[in-house]
């Protein structure tokens, strides 16, 4: 019995002083409420965040693909047109039937470090041609590393699937762009081209070129 009075006097006075513990706990719960519809609004939008900075990345790397393909593309025009205007010339110059040249050739830095592309295009020329040209390509890179004159020849010995980059297969013309790993620390001074037929030990035609 007193404590009941002991607990009445308690709660009369947090009335008096203006406290209600019902109203007070209605707040309370409200507020909670309150925090996790905020809790749950955050993490809403972190999801999206997340979500549209992801589609940005993709978009960003569309993009960056996209111009690299038309960057391939307008080079690859550029190319047919050089390769349209040359042969039409070549209708016209006269050169005897079946002869075979080596047109521009190029040789340049390559994106990896140490890695060069070279450009070339193999003609027979005139209007009468035999059967198919059959033979291979072989690169002469004269270099220096640590100031000593070297020569680095490729295909290399014991690489088959290299060896298939540097067969030649025409009847007209072949167009041929590769690219050759050297050193780091090794500098290209020239290269040199050497066409050879099959079955012949010496080149049929051969032609130098320095690095672009």
């Amino acid at each position: 019995m007193a404590g009941g009075v002991v607990w009445w006097a308690y709660d009369t006075g947090l009335a008096l002083a203006g406290f209600h513990r019902g109203q007070a706990e209605r707040e309370l719960t409200m507020l909670r409420e309150q925090v996790a519809a905020l809790k749950d609004e955050n993490a809403k939008l972190v999801s999206q965040s997340v979500s549209f900075e992801r589609q940005a990345q993709i978009e960003h790397a569309a993009n960056l693909e996209t111009a690299k393909q038309l960057k391939g593309l307008s080079e690859e025009n550029v190319r047919i047109q050089e390769d349209l205007a040359f042969f039409q010339n070549l209708s016209l110059s006269g050169a005897r039937g079946g002869e075979l040249s080596i047109q521009r050739f190029k040789v340049e830095h390559d994106t990896l470090p140490g890695e060069y592309r070279y450009r070339l295009l193999l003609v027979r020329s005139g209007q009468q041609r035999a059967k198919e040209f059959q033979g291979n390509l072989q690169l002469l890179v004269n270099a220096q590393q640590n100031g000593k004159n070297m020569v680095v020849i490729f295909p290399q010995e014991g690489t088959a699937a290299e060896d298939a980059a540097y067969k030649l297969n025409f009847k007209y013309y072949q167009r041929i762009e590769h690219s050759f790993q050297l050193p780091s620390d090794m500098s290209v001074e020239s290269v040199q081209v050497r066409v050879f037929e099959n079955g012949a030990s010496e080149p049929k035609i051969k032609q130098s070129a320095s690095l672009s």
